[in-house]
């Protein structure tokens, strides 16, 4: 064209990023600033929807300077666009300070608030917007919206607030919508209720790949991993095509569960059978399965022969390390260790593990010199933080913190429950001690302090009998920990379920369901 005007300069800009090269188009939107052609209101948005492709934070700034330049500040599709850019860009503060500056909003400026709340960690804040559109606004969410809400309530483990949504999701007819169905199984996963998300699976009349994948998730953080394997192969058979993502999630399964050869025989078949190639998080869940195996050299080589940045790098090490814990493998856990610190990534982390790991070879030493090395350099590990949701209100409790809502009544609790467990025959275990040798009552007192034994003795005490107990806690169970969940739950009668930060374990008449594999 001789004379390109706004029109076919936005037309094809758009038309770049929806064929994913958001590069291309922002250079376009720079040639056109060289031109005598005015950008409108399409042109702002496209050009900012690019940024937020790359999570190019300054390019983004300068569109947005732009923006109020030619006066668009207030449009509600360049809002909406900055919006989901600051927010995609984890600057959340400033996609706030865009939305509140919005004279006119719509559903999508206001899906754009909530996911920016709800993908960068502050659940809270994303109900609470959610709350306002209900309040404020005649329109109804979309499935978007619905899908944002209730990722929220997963990550915040609020079953209750998930439950309202799925209501809402009903109401309004999204409920069998991949996006939404797909959220709301791995809701009800993360919050400890598998069978529902089954439920919520199978009422998808046609599920694709997304459905399909977080069912497979959700299967394997509760350790079910031949139900996984079993969703991947009625997956095959109805001819959808796994993509990168299912392959995770499938070798994530098989990870906890320990089923090995499957694994290797999936991750073997991904790029001859279904053309997907594997990538450094295919080969960190191989490396993680033979890690928990005890197969922790051919881990350390297939680690040390792949190639990744230092994201990758840490999940990759990080992974290693904690299997060299688990099995006390010294040489391993100072490499993998020494990686991580030098790339300076998971540094807390690389030094609690390896002084445990220090602690279970007998090497006390060794571990009160790494103890003292954390102090004089300012590293400290993440405290321990446990909480239960009871009628929709959150219970947060910390390692040690006895100050907590009816601390005096938890601690007499335990008190009662440890009395019964010693009576039964419980002695403890000598494994998950951390950072110096201590005397036996010291180290019962320690480990009876941990976050997830005072949410549960404030679960029993708070909840009708028979009712399932739900914890979820911010790091890894301990030994110890998960040892005395198995004779609580057989002592109270009750079934207990725990969400760490790597699976889900369901107690229940003195057993765990992940075997004591995990």
């Amino acid at each position: 064209m001789r004379e390109p005007n706004v029109v076919s300069y936005t037309s094809l800009m758009s038309g770049y990023v929806n064929v994913g090269e958001p590069q291309i188009c922002l250079w376009l939107f720079r040639e056109m600033q060289k031109s005598t052609v005015l950008p409108n209101e399409f042109t702002f948005a496209t050009a900012v929807n690019a940024c937020s492709i790359l999570a190019d934070l300054r390019r983004g700034k300068q569109i947005h300077a732009h923006v109020e330049i030619f006066g668009f500040q207030y449009n509600l599709v360049v809002g909406s666009s900055l919006v989901d850019m600051y927010g995609k860009c984890n600057e959340v503060d400033l996609a706030r300070q865009v939305f509140d500056s919005m004279e006119d909003k719509n559903v999508v400026s206001w899906t754009s608030m909530i996911t920016a709340y709800a993908q960068n960690g502050r659940g809270h804040e994303a109900l609470e917007v959610f709350r306002e559109f209900n309040w404020l606004v005649w329109e109804h969410p979309n499935q978007f919206m619905l899908a944002s809400v209730i990722n929220a309530c997963a990550s915040l483990g609020k079953l209750v607030s998930g439950k309202v949504t799925h209501g809402a999701a009903i109401r309004h007819g999204h409920d069998s919508n991949d996006v939404v169905a797909s959220a709301l199984v791995d809701m009800y996963a993360k919050c400890g209720y598998i069978v529902y998300s089954d439920r919520v699976f199978r009422r998808v009349s046609n599920p694709s790949v997304i459905p399909y994948t977080s069912m497979i998730v959700a299967a394997g953080k509760h350790g079910l991993g031949r139900s996984s394997i079993e969703l991947f192969e009625e997956m095959i058979d109805r001819r959808i095509r796994p993509n990168d993502v299912t392959f995770v999630a499938v070798l994530h399964a098989c990870s906890h569960s320990g089923l090995v050869d499957e694994g290797l025989e999936y991750l073997n078949s991904m790029s001859s059978k279904h053309g997907v190639v594997p990538d450094a998080r295919h080969y960190t869940c191989v490396v993680d399965m033979l890690g928990r195996t005890d197969r922790l050299d051919e881990a350390y080589q297939l680690a040390k022969s792949i190639t990744v940045n230092d994201h990758e790098g840490a999940l990759l090490w990080g992974t290693l390390l904690s299997a060299s814990r688990l099995h006390g493998r010294v040489d391993i856990a100072v490499e993998a260790s020494k990686r991580l610190i030098e790339s300076n990534q998971q540094v807390a982390r690389a030094y609690v593990t390896l002084s445990n790991t220090y602690v279970l070879a007998g090497e006390w030493e060794s571990a009160q010199s790494l103890r003292t090395k954390m102090k004089q350099t300012g590293v400290y590990k993440e405290p321990g933080c446990s909480w239960i949701e009871i009628k929709d209100s959150t219970y947060v409790f910390y390692a040690g913190d006895i100050s907590c809502e009816r601390g005096n009544e938890i601690l007499s609790k335990l008190r009662e429950l440890e009395k019964k467990m010693k009576e039964r025959g419980y002695k403890g275990t000598t494994r998950g001690l951390v950072f110096i040798d201590v005397e036996e009552e010291a180290r019962e007192e320690i480990v009876g302090l941990h976050s997830e034994k005072l949410a549960l003795a404030f679960g029993l005490i708070s909840m009708p009998k028979g009712v399932t107990i739900r914890i979820m806690k911010n790091l890894r169970m301990c030994r110890d920990c998960h040892e005395a969940f198995k004779w609580i739950s057989e002592i109270t009668e009750r079934d207990i379920v725990v969400r760490d930060v790597n699976r889900f374990h369901h107690f229940g008449k003195g057993l765990c369901s992940c075997r004591d594999f995990w």
